[in-house]
């Protein structure tokens, strides 16, 4: 358990209470060392590594919020939680706004004591492995601004590095939001066609009418608005990639045109007489799954075959969900340095949140939120607060039962706790809680007044 918890360091000048807490925090499995006073803490931890250091408030010598400020000045990423008397709380609330983690008061009980402390150890883990994840960002596991660690996306960067300079076509595949341009122009800006052009072309943008004169250019007097000659974006990408964005819009006719100009290496502009030669790898992009779109006969499968030479299929973020820290903070920093803000990272509770939800519009929805979460902060992290409501209450159904498992709760302690949220969600009415809870009035006030260790009182 140590190698999953990190140390802890206990400080107190009070020989009895130090023990107390170093017994209590030990008999969980966790190593504890301590230290009598805030000197001896930080050459402690000169010397080794911690998760979270207990201290107390009202020591003889440094006292305990002089010890906060010299952890955070040597070492931001522990946690540190402030033990104080009752008429101590409002100086520990007020070391809690300078950076503490949490303050217990004494005396404390023994579950509060372990409770309090696993859940920093927890945020202190958290906070560690964005920090590392930061370190990577323009390492290895940042290509030309796709960003992920999950093996899914270290196996597409290696893909990347193996098609780059290969003059094969390619079709990348993924759901909405997924980056397919992104991966296009790092196989581009990769490849030995980097210094041409790269031509991204939105397929189901541009109307029908015009696409083939926008793809294969025209000549004056080919049309009514033909007032002049113009180049194509065949041309226009040649010695280069022209990327074919949502392939499947393609009408049939166009299709037919896209695969002559693959198979002979020409087009033919708009009311021309002679083709002219083309130098372009085409990379296509598709959300559709066109193996069917092929038997629906909406999509030319001679085409396809001529497409899908390699496939790259992107991920949905869902699917590597650990590469969402690195993500949000990467896409906090832009946006925080566009809008002239000092953001300096996300809370603990709002990154659970972000890393628990669906994203149904993957990378593309969490930019998104994040710049709204940047926008609308009025402190120097994003919190829950800052997120919308569905990302809220996705993870807000399940914070009970996760806090319970958590910290290995008893089922009749999560009965009393789930209760007793039901209850605060319905504002006190215990008949709207009753059934929420689906069970009669009677068996509620029954389990309540199991709950305060009452006798139970009649309906």
């Amino acid at each position: 358990m140590t190698e999953d918890w990190g140390a802890i360091l206990v400080v107190d000048d009070d020989a009895e209470m130090r023990a107390l807490v170093h017994d209590v925090l030990k008999d969980r499995g966790h190593q504890v060392a301590t230290a009598g006073g805030g000197e001896e803490a930080l050459k402690l931890l000169a010397e080794q590594d911690y998760a979270v250091v207990v201290t107390d408030l009202r020591m003889k010598g440094m006292q305990g919020t002089e010890l906060l400020t010299e952890i955070q000045r040597l070492y931001p990423d522990i946690g540190v939680i402030l033990m104080t008397a009752f008429g101590s709380v409002d100086t520990a609330v007020e070391a809690m706004k300078r950076g503490a983690s949490d303050y217990l008061t004494k005396p404390m009980k023994n579950d509060e004591l372990t409770r309090v402390v696993e859940r920093v150890i927890r945020e202190t883990s958290l906070r560690r492995e964005v920090s590392r994840l930061r370190r990577e960002v323009h390492k290895e596991y940042s290509f030309h601004q796709i960003i992920g660690k999950s093996k899914p996306m270290q196996e597409i960067f290696d893909l990347i590095r193996r098609v780059a300079d290969s003059p094969t076509n390619l079709l990348i595949t993924g759901e909405s939001g997924t980056g397919k341009e992104l991966v296009a122009k790092a196989i581009h800006y990769n490849s030995d066609r980097k210094d041409a052009p790269f031509i991204p072309v939105n397929c189901a943008a541009i109307p029908e009418q015009l696409l083939e004169s926008e793809l294969f250019g025209h000549m004056r007097g080919a049309f009514t608005d033909a007032k002049a000659d113009k180049r194509g974006l065949f041309e226009e990408a040649q010695k280069g990639t022209l990327f074919l964005d949502e392939i499947s819009e393609l009408p049939l006719m166009l299709q037919a045109k896209i695969l002559r100009a693959i198979q002979e290496k020409e087009i033919r502009r708009v009311g021309a007489n002679r083709p002219i030669a083309v130098d372009v790898r085409i990379i296509a992009a598709t959300n559709l799954n066109l193996t069917e779109e092929v038997k629906a006969k909406r999509f030319r499968e001679d085409l396809y075959y001529r497409l899908n030479v390699i496939e790259l299929r992107l991920p949905p973020l869902r699917e590597r969900r650990e590469d969402i820290p690195l993500l949000v903070d990467a896409f906090m920093k832009k946006c925080a340095a566009s809008r002239g803000k000092q953001i300096q990272g996300v809370s603990e509770s709002a990154l659970a949140m972000l890393v628990d939800y669906a994203w149904p519009g993957n990378v593309r929805e969490l930019e998104n939120v994040i710049e709204r979460a940047v926008t609308l902060s009025r402190s120097e992290k994003i919190v829950s607060d800052d997120l919308p409501s569905t990302i809220q209450g996705a993870r807000g159904d399940r914070r009970v039962l996760d806090d319970a498992a958590e910290r290995t709760l008893p089922l009749d302690e999560v009965e009393k706790e789930y209760i007793l949220k039901i209850l605060e969600k319905t504002g006190g009415n215990k008949y709207q809680a009753a059934h929420a809870l689906g069970i009669d009035r009677k068996t509620l006030y029954r389990k309540l007044a199991e709950i305060e260790g009452k006798p139970h009182p009649e309906e």
